[in-house]
């Protein structure tokens, strides 16, 4: 849990220092300007002095987790904020590389999928299953294979269990991915709406350098003038 440091500032410096200043006008004479000085010197003195005694003190305190409002994207932000929490403990705890630098991949798709969808928190049904099945099953494999890896044993049912989870691992990789990109399939096809229209808008414009553009441009017949048969209308 995120935790926020919050310093309590100590008022034993200002009161002695006051204390100072209101004991020093009775007992001495305020009259003149090195009389202020001396006092103003003796108030810091204490001040510093009751500051090095009272000093100010620090809490930890756990930080309030920030809303959106939407529960369900709530969940979400926190699910995948563990999620990578406990990709990053797996990848410190195996020992091989492959693996280890195949679960660093898996951390930074997850994230760039969470970010997503919480600057668009449209898309979060384009996720439910990835967060209810997906990404747990895989945290799952990865937990099993990091406690075989822990057992120092090399028999049949450890070996062949982590050769399966070591041989599955692109896959798993490959549908990460996807979800990724599926994310951006409404943009893409927005995206590609639009260099239509801005290319046939060009074109018509005289503006593009596509050449089939500018051929069929050279090529459309003109239109004929209308033929009036020789007669002229005059008003």
């Amino acid at each position: 849990m995120k935790t926020k440091t919050i310093v309590h500032k100590s008022a034993a410096p200002i009161y002695a220092a006051a204390a100072t200043w209101l004991l020093y006008a009775l007992l001495f004479p305020l009259y003149k300007l090195p009389h202020y000085l001396l006092a103003a010197g003796a108030a810091a003195v204490v001040g510093i002095v009751a500051r090095l005694l009272c000093p100010n003190t620090v809490e930890e305190v756990p930080e309030e987790p920030k809303t959106t409002g939407n529960p369900e994207l709530d969940k979400m932000i926190e699910d995948g904020r563990k999620a990578i929490a406990e990709m990053k403990r797996l990848d410190d705890n195996i020992a091989d590389p492959t693996i280890s630098a195949q679960i660093v991949r898996l951390q930074e798709l997850s994230g760039k999928i969470f970010a997503q969808v919480e600057q668009n928190p449209e898309k979060l049904p384009q996720i439910r299953k990835f967060m209810n099945y997906y990404l747990p099953t895989t945290l799952k494999i990865l937990n099993a294979y990091d406690r075989m890896g822990e057992q120092g044993v090399a028999g049949e049912n450890i070996s062949s269990t982590m050769h399966k989870v070591e041989g599955m691992m692109a896959t798993i990789i490959t549908a990460f991915e996807k979800q990724l990109d599926n994310l951006f399939g409404a943009e893409a096809m927005d995206i590609s709406t639009d260099m239509v229209v801005l290319e046939n808008m060009m074109a018509r414009e005289g503006l593009s350098d596509d050449p089939l553009h500018r051929t069929a441009q050279q090529t459309e017949p003109a239109q004929a003038e209308p033929d009036d048969g020789g007669i002229t209308l005059e008003l």
